[in-house]
């Protein structure tokens, strides 16, 4: 019996070793229609929305996906690269990969994708198999892991292979919360952003993407590894927690999430006439909606309105040195590994 062979089958064997970056996604405009496929897609991801289907979906559907791609659209807009067309976390992921690209050297071959929108982990894949890897390390780009980011990127990598008859090799790298290089690298980021600015700020908030509590009861350790980056920071600038608090940002929906949220907290700040204050997000290697937009916007304005003076935001590592030689050191064993 004949069979027809798939285009993957046709390379030649190799032992080369391709690294996915994956980061979370971005639509591909700010237009409505845009936008609202790229928040079905990430609303739909039962890792993301843990709510029964039959509640969930007709809320989506019926309410959220109307209406919410204006709100978002115009967020998208307020930050849009119209150099490039496109979102900066685009920009920026797509010069993570060239840099990287260039620090491992002309033997590893290096894709990036997003786990929601384009390009897609199969595109990623289907780049490095082309190439012919036939060991692929996946990178998630999430400092501190949860079942909504890492997991779910991982997830969908496999279902991804799921298709394929010749699957490559997987290795993927592990959450770094307080890994020695990525604090040292964020304590160097916020130390050279501080001597830029011309007043000292009162306080310096860390401000994490937030989680619904639910998922924590759950066994998520999404929290701990929060804390864990936020301890390893004050200790590495040598402030204490009353000079650096921990707060939790982008609540979405009724349910109670981690605490203290961010908006509220910054605002009770400005009450308190604390005039001056700094926000760093280390949940972040690239500067996205949720930092340009929701932090250097929406809760720079929320601060000023409550009496605050001096707002600033700590830029995250993006493609910097630090954020190269970081992403490098971090996928190097595993590259190793598989080389061997």
């Amino acid at each position: 019996m004949e069979t027809s062979a798939r285009p993957e089958d046709d390379l030649p064997p190799t032992h080369r070793v391709g690294l996915l970056l994956i980061n979370l996604g971005t639509p591909d405009g700010t237009g409505y229609f845009a936008v609202r496929r790229y928040l079905r897609e990430f609303l739909s991801d039962r890792r993301v929305i843990e709510a029964p289907a039959a509640i969930w979906q007709p809320l989506l559907h019926g309410i959220i996906l109307p209406r919410r791609p204006f709100k978002s659209g115009a967020a998208y807009k307020r930050i849009w690269d119209t150099s490039q067309d496109a979102s900066p976390l685009r920009v920026i992921s797509a010069a993570q990969v060239q840099k990287v690209a260039e620090r491992l050297g002309p033997d590893i071959t290096v894709a990036g994708a997003m786990r929601y929108g384009t390009p897609s982990i199969s595109h990623g894949v289907n780049t490095l198999l082309k190439a012919g890897c036939e060991r692929i390390v996946a990178f998630p780009l999430y400092p501190q892991y949860s079942a909504a980011t890492t997991a779910t990127a991982n997830d969908h990598l496999f279902r991804t292979l799921m298709k394929r008859r010749k699957q490559p090799a997987i290795s993927t790298i592990p959450a770094f919360p307080d890994h020695p290089l990525y604090i040292a690298a964020l304590a160097s980021s916020l130390r050279a952003h501080l001597a830029t600015l011309t007043h000292k700020p009162e306080r310096i908030v860390i401000s994490f993407h937030g989680m619904p509590q639910k998922c924590i009861a759950q066994g998520d350790p999404y929290a701990a590894h929060c804390e864990r980056t936020a301890r390893a920071l004050r200790a590495e600038i040598g402030a204490s927690a009353d000079d650096m608090p921990m707060t939790f940002q982008s609540r979405f929906g009724p349910m109670a999430w981690l605490q203290p949220y961010t908006a509220p907290y910054v605002e009770a700040l400005a009450r308190q006439n604390v005039r001056r204050i700094a926000v760093i997000t280390p949940g972040f290697l690239a500067d996205c909606l949720e930092t340009l937009d929701e932090i250097g916007n929406e809760l720079r304005h929320q601060f000023i309105q409550a009496g605050g003076q001096d707002f600033s935001v700590v830029p995250c590592l993006n493609a910097d040195e630090a954020a190269i030689s970081l992403i490098s050191a971090l996928a190097r064993p595993a590259i190793e590994s598989f080389s061997n």
